[in-house]
Parts: structure tokens; C-alpha cells; sequence
């Protein structure tokens, strides 16, 4: 039996990571064709996530804790655990269930032929419930066409919160990934398709959820900068590195601000 681990990555989940494990592991009981397995990976936590994962907590679930943040790092540490059990498909899922497990399961069965499969909200047969604000709209595209710009990537979604791929894929690529932060995923996709990897975008459901720990205004930036630097580091100006990293903080202590 085909074994799928998804990892979770946590950081002050309290209000939403509850509801989320309980479908997530009532679904996937009932799922007879595959074997589940979920890892929680707390990353800087500084409320009471750690608790109420705890109270899921069966043979299904595993739980990561650490004092280090940023969702890239948390789902790194997800891969590495899931590469030392008999994983077949490793796989992430943000925490505030904005990707329902029917959906998850959908992304699974939409594998087929492919290395990894990537949840998109932008293409035909896509549904977004409620639709996005027009803030957040303008700041994904923009985002997304300097990706595109940048890296000469056919996707249009690179940052929804669902996403799984085979084990080859990732074992391939997981040691070459240096991003932690805001420009993980890209950089996750890139080096896949670099690889000689087929990553294929799936339509997919998505909602937007309440409490959500991401800043649209203040993230926005981070993003981009986060993006130029993974550009950076793939180019002949890598050297330049160090004088981008101090005129990129000075950025963000000004944004912060």
C-alpha cells in the first residue's frame, strides 16, 4: 500500500490547526487505498499550538518541535522526517485548512504520471471561496509575474499552501534548498524543474480563513526581496550576495517600521 506522509507547518496555530487535524485524520481513516501519516512541525511557537496538537496526537501523527521560524524550514524538517520512514509521497498543507482533505486527496489522485503536483487557484476550474480581496489579488499577481519574469516558471500559482510530491523528487533536491523563508516554494519548484522533474498544477478549492499570521502589505516586499536574493544566488552575481543581504535589511527594518 502507497504510503502518503503531509507535513504541516505550525507557527501560533492555536485557533485553526485544531479543526484541521481532526478532518484531516477523520478523512484519511477512511481512505482504505493509501496509508496517512501526518507531521506536525511546530516552528516558533509562542502560544498554546503545541497543546491542542497534543490532544491529536495517535499513531497517525507525529509531532516536530522547534524555536526556529519560517514555514520553508519548518517544511524542510517535515521532509527529512518523512525521508526516513517508508514514504512514498511527501507532501505540505498549510495549517488553517484553506485546502479541505477531500481536496488534498483530490491533489493525491491527480498525480498519475507526474514527480509532484501543485495546488493552483488560477486556473480554469479553480474555485476561491470567498474571492480574494482586491489587495491580496493585486499582490499575488504581481508577485507571481516577477517569478515568471524571473525564473522563466509556467505556473501561476506558486505560493498556495497544498502541494506533494514523490520521493525521488524530494530526496533529489532537499539537500540544494537554501530558502527558508518567504521564497521556499519557489525555490522548492525550481530546482525540481531544473532536476528534470514534471510538476504539474492541479485546479484546486481554496478559502480564505480567518487569523491568518501573514501581513498582505508587510509580506508583499518581504516576498519580492526574498525572490531577487533566490535570483541572485542563481546567477553569475552570486558573489554580490553580501551587499544584497545588507541593502535587503535595511529594506526591511524600513517596512517593519
Amino acid at each position: 500500500m502507497e504510503k502518503l506522509i503531509i507535513v504541516i507547518p505550525a507557527h501560533n496555530e492555536e485557533r485553526r490547526i485544531g479543526q484541521t487535524l481532526r478532518e484531516y485524520l477523520d478523512f484519511f481513516k477512511k481512505v482504505k487505498t493509501i496509508s496517512v501519516e501526518i507531521i506536525v512541525v511546530l516552528n516558533a511557537c509562542s502560544d498554546r499550538t503545541k497543546e491542542v496538537v497534543q490532544k491529536y496526537k495517535c499513531k497517525e501523527l507525529k509531532i516536530l518541535e522547534f524555536k526556529r521560524g519560517g514555514k520553508g524550514f519548518a517544511v524542510l524538517e517535515g521532509f527529512k522526517e518523512a525521508l526516513r520512514s517508508k514514504s512514498d509521497i511527501i507532501g505540505f498543507v498549510d495549517a488553517d485548512m484553506a485546502t479541505t482533505p477531500a481536496d488534498y486527496y483530490r491533489l493525491y489522485k491527480s498525480l498519475g504520471n507526474s514527480d509532484g503536483v501543485i495546488a493552483d487557484r488560477y486556473i480554469k476550474g479553480a474555485v476561491l471561496n470567498p474571492e480574494p480581496t482586491l489587495q491580496r489579488r493585486i499582490v499575488s499577481r504581481m508577485y507571481n509575474a516577477v517569478i515568471r519574469a524571473m525564473f522563466m516558471l509556467p505556473y501561476r500559482d506558486t505560493q498556495c499552501g497544498a502541494k506533494l510530491f514523490k520521493r525521488l523528487a524530494v530526496e533529489s533536491i532537499i539537500s540544494k534548498i537554501g530558502m527558508t523563508k518567504w521564497a521556499f516554494d519557489v525555490e522548492l519548484i525550481y530546482k525540481m524543474t531544473k532536476s528534470g522533474f514534471h510538476i504539474k498544477p492541479v485546479a484546486t478549492t481554496w478559502s480564505d480563513k480567518e487569523y491568518s499570521t501573514v501581513n498582505v502589505l508587510s509580506a508583499g516586499p518581504m516576498m519580492v526581496l526574498g525572490i531577487v536574493r533566490l535570483r541572485i544566488l542563481h546567477s553569475p552575481f552570486r558573489r554580490a550576495i553580501r551587499v544584497y543581504d545588507f541593502l535587503a535589511e535595511s529594506i526591511r527594518k524600513t517596512v517593519k517600521k
